[in-house]
This record gives structure tokens, C-alpha cells and sequence, in this order.
């Protein structure tokens, strides 16, 4: 099977890894000269994901990485392995940290002086991760409609791991600012700094919220995810359509990785031939199906006699 090229998602996640680590900075200094908690809490985050932007990195290598005899399956596991790392520094290192500066903060009675400063980063952090959002979004829309598929459904139900976690960190990145606005403005408007805490809090729920659904997504993949509708059918007509294939009466397709497949198929061959000719004929339909970027590893046996043919609207 062909090494896979770098991917754009590769790039997706450099261009937010650059920007997250900017906005961090910026943030990190904005909350030393303000002491806001939803600064504070916004530092977290950013540093959060800029922290987990390396998890993503090295998921996108370690996917691309062509199976060997050590693993026959490749290695796209590994995407969901360090996707899920990733996941998990994100409720620790952004959701904890931030829940907990913000109940801290509560009881606070400190007047914040410099608002013009935690606007101004604000703002500046709003146009580079609203970049980074349009690029994962382009990204997520294109494979969607390529799929006739709703762009977020997409996002949610996509093999990719790197491609959902970057979209949802950064769509979570932009909602956290406008929720540290709101903090920052109740603060000023009503001398309070109950609500600067809350909105550390809120932050700290929205990337709890959004870890635990990137943990469960790729715990499943894990697992084993079976292969979509889709894919299913895409398959059937892809074994139907070899000349030496008459029908096929059992399919399964698993997600070993990244739009990537484990399939196994029985199939019933054109005429009458000898068990090893036979053998041969299964070998080389597997050998065909392999050189697919798809399907990682294809297992193709006979059918049973007068097991019943699979339509290509049936499901798998």
C-alpha cells in the first residue's frame, strides 16, 4: 500500500497550533496586567490548545505511516491514540484550570483597572482564531459536501480525529472569547467581579464539554468503529465491479484509521474453477482492493453455497 502524502489537515492543524500559540502569549499577558479571571481562564485554554495542536502533529505522522510486518494494519490507529491525549490535556490543562480559577475567584473583591487591554487582546484573539476556524471549516464543508453530508454532522461522524478536534477547539476558542467578553464587560459595568468569575467557569464548562466529546468519538474508534452507509455501499459496487466477482453475500468494513479500512468480504467467483486457481483469483482481488488508499487490509473469502447476494442498497 502507498505512503499517503501530508494531508491538508496536517497544515489545518500547523496554521492553529501558530495561532493558538500567539493568542496564548497574548492572553497570558493581558490576564498579568488585568488579573481577570476570564483572561486567566482564556490563557489556559489558548496554552491548552496549543499543547494539544503537538498531540494532533504527531497524529497526522503517525497515521500516515505505511503498515510493515510488525503491523499488518498500519498505524492509523495512533491517530485516535494521541487524539485522545489530546482530548484529555484539554479537560485538564483548559477545563480544570479554568473551573477552578474561576470558583477561586468568586469571593474576590480586586478591582480590575486595565479593560482596555483585555478588550484589545480579546479582539486580536477573536481575528486569529476566527482564521483558524474558517480554515478547519473550509476543510470540514468540502469533505461534507463531497459526501452530500451536513458540515458539522460531518465533523462529529468523521474518521478524521486531527479534523474534528482542531474544528471543535477552534469553534470552542471563539465561543470562549465572547463568553470572556461578556465577563470582562459585566465586570466593568457593574464594578463585580462575580461575573469575570463566572465567566472562567463557563469557559472551564464549554471545554469540559467539548473534551468529553472528543474522548468519547475517538474511544470509539478505538474500539472499532464500523464503516459508514456510505463506505459500505461504496465497497459492494467496488467488489461488484471486478470481472472476477459474480456476487457478494457478506461485507464488513472497520475503521482501522483515517479513512482508512479493515475489510472483509465472501464473494461467490465468475465459473467454476479449481481450489487453486481459486486461491489465487482471492488473492488477486485483495491485492486490487489494497492498492486502494482506503482499504489498509482486505480478507476475501468464497461464499457459502446458497447464501443470498448483497444489493448495493442493502445495508452492511
Amino acid at each position: 500500500m502507498p505512503r499517503r502524502t501530508r494531508s491538508s489537515t496536517f497544515f489545518t492543524v500547523l496554521l492553529a497550533f501558530t495561532a493558538n500559540l500567539l493568542v496564548a502569549i497574548a492572553k497570558t499577558v493581558a490576564a498579568v496586567l488585568t488579573g481577570s479571571a476570564s483572561l486567566v481562564a482564556e490563557a489556559a485554554h489558548s496554552w491548552a490548545d496549543a499543547g494539544n495542536e503537538i498531540f494532533l502533529i504527531q497524529a497526522e505522522r503517525a497515521a500516515a505511516k505505511p503498515r510493515d510486518d510488525v503491523h499488518p494494519g498500519g498505524y492509523g490507529r495512533d491517530a485516535y491514540l494521541w487524539s485522545l491525549f489530546a482530548a484529555v490535556g484539554l479537560f485538564t490543562a483548559g477545563a480544570v484550570v479554568s473551573i477552578m480559577n474561576g470558583v477561586c475567584s468568586l469571593g474576590s473583591r480586586t478591582e480590575d483597572t486595565e479593560y482596555f487591554v483585555a478588550y484589545l487582546v480579546l479582539a486580536v484573539a477573536f481575528v486569529f482564531e476566527g482564521i483558524s476556524f474558517i480554515q478547519s471549516y473550509r476543510q470540514a464543508h468540502a469533505k461534507a459536501v463531497s459526501r452530500g453530508a451536513n458540515t458539522f454532522a460531518h465533523v462529529l461522524s468523521t474518521s478524521n480525529p486531527t479534523l474534528r478536534a482542531v474544528f471543535a477547539e477552534d469553534a470552542a476558542a471563539l465561543i470562549g472569547l465572547v463568553i470572556a467578553f461578556f465577563g470582562v464587560l459585566l465586570h466593568e459595568l457593574t464594578g463585580n467581579p462575580f461575573w469575570d468569575a463566572l465567566g472562567s467557569i463557563l469557559v472551564g464548562v464549554l471545554l469540559a464539554v467539548v473534551a468529553v466529546v472528543l474522548i468519547q468519538r475517538n474511544r470509539r474508534f478505538l474500539l472499532g468503529e464500523p464503516g459508514s452507509d456510505e463506505a459500505w455501499q461504496a465497497a459492494l459496487s467496488a467488489l461488484l465491479g471486478l470481472p472476477d466477482v459474480e456476487k457478494v453475500t457478506y461485507l464488513h468494513l472497520e475503521y482501522i484509521g483515517p479513512e482508512r479500512f479493515y475489510l472483509v468480504a465472501a464473494v461467490d467467483l465468475v465459473g467454476d474453477e479449481r481450489e487453486s486457481d481459486v486461491a489465487a483469483d482471492l488473492q488477486a482481488i485483495e491485492r486490487e482492493l489494497e492498492d486502494s488508499e482506503w482499504v489498509t487490509e482486505a480478507v476475501i473469502t468464497l461464499s457459502r453455497p446458497g447464501a443470498e447476494a448483497l444489493r448495493p442498497a442493502d445495508l452492511g
